[in-house]
């Protein structure tokens, strides 16, 4: 089964977390899920570098990497990823939620306790709870 190391953003702006939508996959069980914005880890990249280059290519979204919130890993029925998640805030502080979406269909802002209400793709759903527990605490 192939394996991805994979990083992913979990933007916060006052107190909401943006949501971003796929389009239409090659996989049904993640075509048109929402997930966090990130992608692959290229070969002798870190995942600081890997995650900023992502979402400055498929978003033009510039952010600040504040810290690590864990890894994931989960497999889905044709490949597995390692997700590596890095809680982030726009650099941008005029206009935080200004982007452009070149990879994805549609994007939104939600407080933790909301975000149960969208279809997420398998790998995040642990991060949601997570940040749920956390929030209502």
């Amino acid at each position: 089964m192939k394996s991805y190391n994979v990083v992913a953003a979990v933007v916060c702006d006052a107190g909401e977390y943006l949501c971003v939508q796929r389009g239409q996959t090659r996989y049904g069980y993640t075509a048109y899920k929402y997930e966090f914005p990130g992608g692959k880890v290229e070969q002798g990249e870190t995942e600081e570098h890997a995650l900023l280059r992502e979402l400055l290519e498929e978003m033009d979204y510039p952010v600040t990497i504040e810290r690590k919130l864990c890894d994931l890993h989960h497999e889905y029925p044709d490949f597995a990823v390692t997700l590596h998640f890095y809680l982030c805030h726009p650099t941008d502080t005029e206009h935080p939620r200004r982007f452009r979406l070149n990879e994805h269909i549609s994007a939104c802002w939600l407080p933790a306790c909301a975000m149960s209400s969208l279809p997420w793709v398998a790998a995040d759903l642990p991060l949601i709870e997570l940040l749920q527990k956390t929030s209502a605490s």
